[in-house]
């Protein structure tokens, strides 16, 4: 049965529903360098949304989360995916999780490191996206590293690469797409944490979170979110499990 969206249709304006994509999460989203086309699990949801809304659809893209969250009072998209912080509830809200990933950090190799637990010490300097979700969860928890914040994940990899920082931070699908095809980097083992992805709307549509939760919950329910994760070629990521469990 399909499920009602009662509640969501004012996330509808002008017949239009604009849908944020970071892409500076490859895990859940990327654009095909010779078309432009964008696809992953957070497009084949906001697709799957504008349809049962009957709008027509319009992709936001950004390069990073914070760039995200940070135009959220700016009334320039209606929905958006985000990695669920308490930090951000003044300014968006979130349905239940639909993924679960890992963020790590890359090293040069000859790098002495070899866990990501190695990396909070004394004189360590590590490249991170200002605003993502392993910048918030490591400004709250690390001790000694030395945070060096960039604009956005594509800006802290070319900064790294660029000989900048002792290690980069990202989702480790992010890394590892960064780093495909560069001699001289390693994706450490082990995780900063894991991250709950999940559907966000600006703050002044918070009354449409019920409608949206109950969509996301009965996507996963039927399989949707496994069956895009899989087309993605993302079979690794767990998809969330249901709230009720």
């Amino acid at each position: 049965m399909m499920q009602t969206l009662e509640g969501a249709e004012g996330l509808v304006s002008g017949g239009r529903l604009r849908a944020a994509i970071n892409l500076g999460n490859a895990a859940l989203a990327v654009r095909d360098p010779a078309t432009g086309a964008l696809s992953g699990v957070t497009v084949a949801i906001a697709q799957e949304l504008a349809a049962r809304l009957g709008a027509e659809l319009e992709f936001v893209p950004y390069s990073g989360a914070g760039q995200v969250t940070g135009s959220a009072s700016d009334d320039v998209w209606d929905i958006a995916f985000l990695a669920i912080d308490p930090g951000r509830t003044s300014v968006v809200s979130y349905t239940p999780p639909y993924v679960l990933i890992e963020t790590t950090a890359a090293v040069r190799d000859g790098s002495a490191l070899r866990t990501i637990e190695e990396i909070d010490q004394p004189g360590m300097r590590l490249l991170v996206a200002e605003g993502s979700a392993y910048d918030l969860h490591l400004s709250k928890v690390a001790r000694h590293v030395e945070l060096i914040r960039a604009a956005s994940p594509p800006a802290s990899f070319e900064r790294f690469f660029a000989g900048e920082a002792d290690a980069v931070g990202g989702v480790r699908q992010s890394l590892e797409q960064a780093c495909a095809g560069k001699a001289g980097y390693r994706i450490l083992p082990g995780a900063f944490t894991q991250v709950r992805q999940a559907m966000a709307v600006p703050v002044r549509h918070q009354a449409a979170i019920p409608a949206l939760s109950a969509f996301i919950e009965a996507l996963k329910r039927d399989g949707f979110i496994r069956k895009a994760l899989d087309t993605a070629g993302r079979g690794d990521l767990p998809v969330a499990p249901p709230e009720n469990e």
